[in-house]
């Protein structure tokens, strides 16, 4: 894979809903997808087109042409955006917005200052401006996840770097959870993951890092499955409209292409686990009989960063270039957009949600983004100044334990790290950092009502502390405030 091919890649009712929100916040709970909308007069029938620029994460009504920046980002490129993707929440009625960051400011060393870098997996509700964090993880090696991808049942992510790549997934239908690792070398081959069936489907489409075969890999049973499609070794991303029958894939150049699609499961047998190297592709469940030959859309340009279809799969949206283009699905190729937003703000992602019956463009609300949680975390996991010397940080020990804060729980007032602790509280794996601690698992720390408790030891006396990606305040505690983020069951 070449290096611009990875670039590519990179680039009444209040208080019932006090109730609602603070049952899922601080409760656990069952699986849901969020509650029943209740339509309103001038809802947003058209959806919204959510994307990345320079700025931050923003949101777009199609049907004004009315932009709005909901998650603002630092100057100077301080995070490197992959996203954004539209999917549901639990407890809430309309569909929200995920995306990752990677931290890339100058990272720290034994002798400089910096930060250590984190990669971390957000969602912000457009219409109220609240941004949780669902999960992060320390990363020195990479720029960041790619290709992030969602249904109304998953977000998938790649993350690592280079033969490492590793596909994630995140079940959007659950409380607070760890993500699942789907494929990780050198047990499976390393994907690219380029896009995903719609509605409730485990399929998410991946390209082989090798080869660049493409295949289902299925999240619900942990397989691959042949992918209906031969796409090039440099096509992708893709997008597919919402009734699962066409999809549109972005080409290593000229524009892109509509073609239809099967995403029905395959009949052939899948593999039970990815292998190193993929297997030969088989056939899909079924194929149209005679299936319509490739549309391109405006081969003229070059490759899209993403796709994105409309609601009624009607109108295609493209970032690229720089900008926002809206193209009719059913357009000659080379026929003009039929129109361009952000011209000149350099638009890296794009995705359009469903329609949002239940909320105007006028309840659009920007947040504060996501720097303050990323420096809280960089401040919480900061050594104490008498661990953080050249004699004292070889023999410092970090002890870390996760606990479900909605709840009491012994882990909480840990305050050593003794043999009868270690024994019935097995800890984390965490260590030192350079000037500061991090776990040491990919994405080990998760958002929603899980916290932290950290004994830092070894060279200094035993230093207890309470950290939690949005804060230390438990959930349990009278002072806090119910969050929109789902909590975790309790275990």
């Amino acid at each position: 894979m070449t290096i611009e091919q990875v670039r590519r890649w990179r680039r009444s009712w209040a208080v019932l809903a006090i109730v609602v929100v603070a049952t899922v916040a601080c409760g656990g709970g069952t699986a849901g997808g969020g509650q029943s909308p209740t339509p309103v007069s001038g809802g947003l029938a058209q959806g919204l087109i959510a994307y990345v620029v320079d700025q931050g994460v923003g949101v777009l009504d199609p049907s004004t042409g009315k932009s709005t920046i909901i998650a603002p980002m630092p100057a100077g490129a301080a995070f490197r955006v992959a996203g954004p993707v539209w999917g549901p929440a639990p407890g809430v009625s309309h569909p929200v917005i995920y995306f990752t960051i990677h931290d890339d400011r100058p990272a720290e060393s034994r002798n400089t200052a910096g930060v250590v870098p984190y990669d971390w997996l957000f969602r912000v509700d457009p219409f109220t401006g609240v941004i949780d964090p669902i999960a992060a993880s320390e990363d020195f090696q990479s720029e960041g996840p790619i290709g992030l991808v969602a249904n109304s049942h998953y977000v998938a992510l790649t993350f690592g770097c280079c033969a490492t790549y590793e596909v994630d997934a995140l079940d959007v239908t659950q409380p607070a959870g760890p993500l699942k690792v789907l494929s990780r070398p050198p047990a499976q081959a390393a994907f690219f993951t380029e896009g995903a069936a719609p509605g409730n489907s485990g399929l998410i489409a991946v390209r082989e890092f090798g080869t660049g075969g493409w295949y289902w890999l299925n999240a619900d049973a942990g397989v691959l499955n042949p992918f209906p499609l031969s796409l090039g070794p440099d096509d992708g991303p893709i997008a597919i409209t919402p009734d699962g029958s066409t999809v549109a894939v972005a080409l290593a150049d000229h524009g892109a292409v509509i073609e239809p699609i099967n995403v029905a499961l395959p009949v052939a047998s899948p593999s039970t686990s990815a292998p190193t190297s993929a297997p030969a592709a088989g056939s899909p469940a079924t194929s149209p009989s005679a299936p319509a030959a490739p549309r391109h859309v405006n081969s003229s340009l070059p490759h899209p960063d993403g796709l994105a279809w409309s609601p009624d799969a009607k109108q295609l949206a493209i970032a690229v270039n720089g900008e926002l283009e809206i193209y009719k699905a059913s357009g000659a190729d080379g026929a003009a957009p039929t129109n361009r937003y952000l011209t000149g703000a350099n638009v890296a992602g794009v995705s359009w949600s469903a329609p949002i019956l239940d909320e105007t463009a006028t309840s659009i609300k920007a947040g504060p983004g996501p720097q303050s949680m990323v420096d809280g975390l960089l401040a919480a996991t900061m050594l104490p100044s008498a661990a953080d010397t050249p004699e004292a940080r070889p023999i410092t020990k970090v002890y870390l334990w996760q606990f479900d804060s909605t709840r009491v729980s012994p882990i909480s007032s840990i305050t050593d790290a003794t043999a009868t602790v270690l024994a019935k509280y097995p800890p984390l794996a965490a260590g030192v950092v350079f000037h500061h601690w991090a776990p040491s698992g990919t994405w080990a720390l998760l958002g929603g009502c899980y916290r932290y408790r950290v004994v830092i030891t070894g060279s200094i006396p035993p230093t207890p502390s309470t950290v939690g990606l949005s804060g230390s305040t438990l959930c349990s505690s009278p002072v806090a405030s119910p969050s929109a983020s789902p909590s975790p069951k309790p275990t």
